[in-house]
């Protein structure tokens, strides 16, 4: 066999191999450098492009200006009674902001803070209901995301607004903090409104009040709502600002929109490092609109005056165990005209000063010692200055009606066909319902009047013949429970078991014992306490549209709180008012005859010597509360002049005892203050002046 000879095999010589390592290697090593000395040269030549070409280009653009804004927030509009004097009001006062600062310690802000305090207690104005700002409630205002004293972060609130951490700076204040602003780091002053009262407090509760946007968005579901809404839908230049004051009741918070302004804007020159570096542009924010009320001042006062003196006279023992109620401490009045519905005076007494509200801003300490006086008792439940401990042994604001509900009721008895105008009813001073008679009731002081007719029966407030002749009339009627459906209907066309629709935030629709009754008693006892007023609980303000619907013959006026809204110079109508009536019930002229016959002769105290006619109807309401059974309640209603009314008047004072006594002078001041301020016959009666320029006294509103 012959073998083929092995060629030789170069990679197999390690001379060689190494020989091609070290190339392959060479090669390499080339090509790095070779890039490595390509990308520097690019830098380079990059680099001198920045230097030499585009260095001044970006040197400009480095000093460029761009902006930073920040809103302010809007100047509301005032609030004037019907003749123009102010009773919220506006005026410009100085604020201190904090802006949180980039990398800003923590050890800083506390500094700051403490700092300021010092400020505030050496330099501020002495407010003896206040004590100044310490340094833990600066921080807190601050919102940089911790408090002084804990450890632990919380989340930062809109980091990129100032915060405002004092409202009317004094002047002292400003120049300290403007000498030394270099000290003080993020730390600015704006100037901005604050909200005035008048000093007499007309209203109060009515007006309303402030609150910082922040608060009110937690609380009320109208803020709530504006905060939820989607961003393409705000209108970021108007935006509701966290610190901004808002309406939080009353008018303030029912006009809100009218009275909010529009947001100013602070612009800022910034550079690329967001350093201001210009001088600063203010675009002033517009005030808003301002509302004329129907509210008088002076009527007003004098209704607030007279709920207050009446309530120390009938707490006095005088004698008259008519005129004694020791445990009166509150009273409710509204006055209301019975062609416009225009709401002349509302008084919710004791009332309190809205100047602890003029900052949005209050202490637990001074919100706790008015808080019970903060509620509009005419239009809701509002509880009396008792210590919480015994409160639930007292009446709220809301009560039942009393005797004021028997005009309505022999309407209802008319309407119904249980009775006619001039029924006949011998008034025994007892009667007797329930299985086997078991139950009674009686007339006040278990009078017995004898022969009634239906307006008779309202004069001399007949509890048995309302009980007999309209409530177990009806019961029998509709042969069981369906007669309370009946009465109920009947009720809520006269504005009881219902909201007035004056608009005013949380009117309470009253209570409506009578279905209550129904179910623990019976629809007959449900049916003949109802006819005499003590199955309900209503509010003055539905007190006073009754009274209106019996005074004008059955239209149901809509509460009106404002007269006009004119824009902030008083030069331009923005918005007027006419009357409306809300519904209407019709019945014979006779029927109304009847009722307006029986309120004529109806006697009450304090209307001694007054020049016009009144119709009216007092009310003397009972109910148990807590431990205590059967207090008695004060309730008087009224409209004048009868013949041709102009003015109803409602008023409550709970534990007030005998309505005659307890309300009825009240009513009296409210209706000669509006005969001289606006005229029960359309001409004012201005008392004349004397050579001293003293009004001279008029006719004197006490009580027998």
């Amino acid at each position: 066999m012959a073998f083929k000879k092995k060629k030789p095999n170069h990679n197999d010589d390690p001379q060689k191999q190494e020989l091609i390592r070290k190339r392959n290697f060479s090669l390499r090593l080339n090509f790095f450098f070779f890039i490595a000395f390509f990308v520097f040269s690019v830098l380079i030549v990059r680099l001198a492009m920045l230097q030499f070409v585009e260095g001044p280009t970006l040197a400009a653009k480095e000093d460029q200006k761009t902006t930073a804004s920040v809103a302010i927030p809007p100047i509301r509009g005032n609030i004037l009674d019907r003749t123009g004097v102010p009773i919220a009001y506006s005026t410009s006062t100085q604020s201190l902001y904090y802006r949180i600062e980039p990398g800003q310690k923590k050890d800083d802000v506390i500094a700051l803070a403490n700092r300021l305090a010092e400020i505030f207690e050496e330099f501020g104005d002495k407010d003896p209901g206040k004590a100044p700002l310490t340094a833990e409630e600066i921080v807190k205002s601050m919102d940089v995301g911790f408090d002084i004293n804990k450890v632990e972060k919380r989340t930062l609130n809109f980091a990129s607004e100032p915060r405002r951490i004092k409202t009317a700076l004094s002047n002292r204040e400003i120049a300290y903090l403007m000498e030394h602003q270099d000290e003080f780091k993020g730390i600015e002053i704006n100037e901005e409104s604050i909200r005035e009262y008048d000093k007499s407090t007309v209203s109060v509760q009515l007006v309303g009040y402030l609150r910082q946007y922040d608060r009110a968005v937690n609380t009320i579901d109208y803020y709530k709502q504006i905060s939820e809404l989607p961003k393409e839908k705000v209108d970021p230049t108007n935006k509701y600002l966290r610190f901004e004051n808002v309406g939080f009741d009353g008018l303030e918070l029912m006009y809100q929109e009218q009275l909010r302004g529009k947001n100013g804007l602070k612009t800022y020159p910034v550079n690329a490092a967001h350093k201001i570096v210009g001088s600063v542009t203010v675009t002033p924010p517009e005030k808003g609109n301002n509302l004329f009320l129907t509210i008088d001042k002076k009527v007003q006062l004098t209704a607030e005056k007279a709920i207050m003196d009446n309530i120390k006279v009938i707490n006095k023992a005088s004698g008259n165990r008519f005129q004694y109620a020791p445990n009166a401490k509150a009273g409710y009045a509204v006055a209301m005209e019975v062609d416009t519905g225009k709401v002349v005076a509302m008084a919710s007494m004791p009332d309190y000063d809205p100047a602890i509200w003029k900052t949005g801003r209050i202490s637990p300490e001074l919100l706790a010692a008015n808080e019970k006086r903060l509620t509009n008792g005419t239009i809701r439940t509002a509880a009396s200055d008792w210590p919480d401990n015994v409160l639930k042994n007292y009446p709220t604001s809301i009560v039942p009606l009393g005797s004021t509900q028997k005009p309505l009721t022999v309407l209802v008895g008319m309407a119904e066909k249980v009775i006619g105008p001039n029924t006949p009813y011998n008034d025994r001073g007892i009667f007797y319902y329930g299985r086997n008679n078991a139950e009674d009731l009686t007339n006040a002081d278990d009078h017995a009047y004898g022969m009634l007719t239906p307006s008779r029966a309202i004069e001399k407030s007949s509890n048995t013949f309302m009980a007999e002749m309209v409530g177990n009339a009806l019961y029998k009627k509709y042969k069981g429970s369906k007669a309370v459906d009946v009465w109920d209907a009947y009720m809520k066309k006269f504005g009881l078991g219902v909201v007035t629709e004056s608009g005013l935030p949380n009117e309470s629709e009253g209570t409506l014992d009578y279905f209550h009754e129904v179910k623990s008693g019976s629809a007959q006892s449900a049916m003949i306490l109802a006819s005499f007023g003590q199955q309900a609980r209503y509010t003055t303000l539905q007190l006073a549209q009754y009274t209106a619907m019996l005074a004008n013959k059955g239209s149901r006026m809509k509460p009106q709180f404002v007269e006009k809204i004119m824009t902030n110079d008083n030069k331009t109508l923005v918005q007027g008012y006419k009357p409306e009536v809300l519904n209407k019930v019709e019945f014979p002229n006779s029927y109304w005859k009847v009722i307006h016959q029986g309120m004529e002769k109806v006697k009450k105290q304090g209307f001694e010597g007054f020049p016009y006619k009144v119709a009216s109807k007092t009310g003397t309401s009972q109910q148990d509360v807590g431990k205590r059974k059967a207090i008695e309640n004060a309730v008087f209603i009224a409209y004048a002049p009868a013949d041709n009314p102009k003015l109803a008047v409602a008023v409550v004072v709970p534990d007030g005892g005998y309505g005659g006594w307890g309300a009825a002078p009240i009513a009296r001041q409210i209706f000669e203050a509006y005969d001289e301020e606006i005229g029960l016959t359309g001409v004012p009666k201005k008392k004349p002046v004397t050579p001293t320029g003293q009004a001279a006294s008029g006719t004197s509103a006490g009580t027998q």
